[in-house]
This record gives C-alpha cells, sequence and structure tokens, in this order.
C-alpha cells in the first residue's frame, strides 16, 4: 500500500458515481480507530505532473481556464494517469499537448496527496529537462484553454508570495524542484 495506508473496514456503501475522470464515493466506514462514520471520498487514478526548464533556466508553465474555480490559474504541465499507463508516460504525453515541447532528461521529484480530506489523488511529480521545442506538437484537447508562460524560478517564487493564482500541485512541485533550480 502506497505511502503507509491503513484501510478502514466498509461497513456500506451508500452512494457511488463513476464520472470521467474520477469516480464518487458514500461510505459507511470504521476507522483504524474504531469510530464509525458516513465519509465522502473522490476516487482518482493520479495525476502527473513536470516542472520543465529550458537551457536557459526558464519554468515552462501553462496559464489554464478551469471551470471550476469560474477563471484562469498558472501551472505546470499535468495530467490524469490513464489506465494501464505508467506517470511517467503520462507526463510524457502532456508536457508536448501542453507546451509544444519535449525532454531528453526526467528526474522523479516525489509524489504527494493533493487533497487527503476528501480525495485519494496522488501527484507523481517530474523535473523535466533538456526541453526541445517541437517543430508540429501533438494537437490539445478540445476543452483546453492554455497559454504557455516562462517565468525564472524567481519570477514564478515571487508570484506565489503576491498571491497570483497558482495551484497547490504547481507550488508543492515548485519547492521539490527549487534545490535543482539553483
Amino acid at each position: 500500500m502506497p505511502l503507509g495506508r491503513e484501510l478502514p473496514q466498509l461497513l456500506r456503501q451508500r452512494l457511488f458515481y463513476k464520472g470521467r475522470k474520477f469516480d464518487f464515493e458514500v461510505n459507511r466506514l470504521r476507522l483504524p480507530n474504531k469510530s464509525e462514520g458516513e465519509w465522502e471520498c473522490i476516487r482518482h487514478p493520479g495525476g502527473a505532473l513536470a516542472v520543465p526548464v529550458t537551457p536557459e533556466g526558464k519554468l515552462v508553465l501553462v496559464r489554464q481556464y478551469r471551470f471550476a474555480i469560474q477563471g484562469r490559474i498558472l501551472e505546470f504541465p499535468a495530467g490524469t494517469v490513464e489506465a494501464n499507463e505508467e506517470p511517467l508516460e503520462t507526463i510524457q504525453r502532456e508536457i508536448e499537448e501542453e507546451t509544444g515541447y519535449s525532454a531528453k532528461k526526467w528526474d522523479k521529484l516525489g509524489e504527494f496527496f493533493l487533497a487527503p480530506g476528501y480525495s485519494d489523488e496522488i501527484i507523481y511529480a517530474f523535473l523535466a529537462r533538456d526541453l526541445e521545442k517541437l517543430e508540429t506538437p501533438p494537437p490539445q484537447d478540445k476543452d483546453e484553454d492554455i497559454e504557455t508562460v516562462f517565468l525564472t524560478p524567481e519570477e514564478l517564487e515571487k508570484a506565489i508570495l503576491e498571491g497570483e493564482p497558482v495551484d497547490a500541485k504547481s507550488v508543492s512541485s515548485f519547492f521539490l524542484a527549487r534545490p535543482f533550480l539553483i
């Protein structure tokens, strides 16, 4: 079991919804400390993220429209891990689709839970280096509204500290990558 999990006892599944990107459950559980109750949970296959760095030391991010927040947010390229796909395969595909770049060198930065209070989603973070601009990038998904943004590590840190909308997985991954960006 990844990241030290202890399974609760499932007493009853009250509600289940299977969606396109994730599933939703409401279950009656007995937790390891013996308390019982109903808890909601989003079941997600996980996501992979890249912190892409150009040969000049610039970070490649995307400013993307997200319907849930009804606005645009700054993020590193990322995507949902598909069935029978390794996280590295996911992000190698996504970085090309979202930014038009490919990377020759990949290093795993780590993995972490995104929102463990209501979801089991794990983010697999990678550092992508030796970037090359693709002559013909693959098409973006139809629902993607993305602008590529290039920032120095100092500019990104300033944006984060000044409250520019940056998603949590990107902030976390940036600080995991920071020792490699010096």
